[in-house]
């Protein structure tokens, strides 16, 4: 299961390399101008902060896979990382309306997350 865990560490830092670039693929430049200072800021804040999370699960995976799986603060910070990402399936559907292919890879890469996830806490 260790394997697993590394894995959903390459899947975290994955997400916090997309989240980097939201800038250009989001055209934030132009985009965020269209908001206020407020909302603009908030949005930024929101980004470079989950994207730091992603980093810093990234890096316990990485460095800590054996007491990720073998210890209860392990298997709690598993499991609340696996509802990080049900809870993000869930308002992928409440606040995305698309139905294209981006759409349907970002939910079940969401999916996948949260298997991975919550697999080394029930699978020993």
């Amino acid at each position: 299961m260790t394997t697993v865990i590394y894995f959903c560490g390459l899947l975290s830092l994955a997400f916090a390399l997309f989240h980097i670039g939201f800038w250009k693929t989001f055209k934030w430049n132009e985009e965020l101008k269209k908001l206020d200072v407020i909302n603009r800021g908030v949005m930024q804040i929101l980004n470079v902060q989950i994207t730091y999370h992603f980093f810093f699960v990234a890096f316990i995976c990485m460095a800590f896979p054996v007491e990720l799986q073998s210890t209860k603060l392990g298997n709690a910070f598993l499991l609340g990382c696996s509802l990080f990402w049900v809870i993000r399936t869930v308002q992928q559907f409440i606040f995305f309306k698309a139905n294209d292919y981006a759409t349907y890879i970002l939910t079940t890469a969401f999916i996948i997350a949260a298997v991975l996830f919550a697999l080394p806490v029930f699978v020993r």
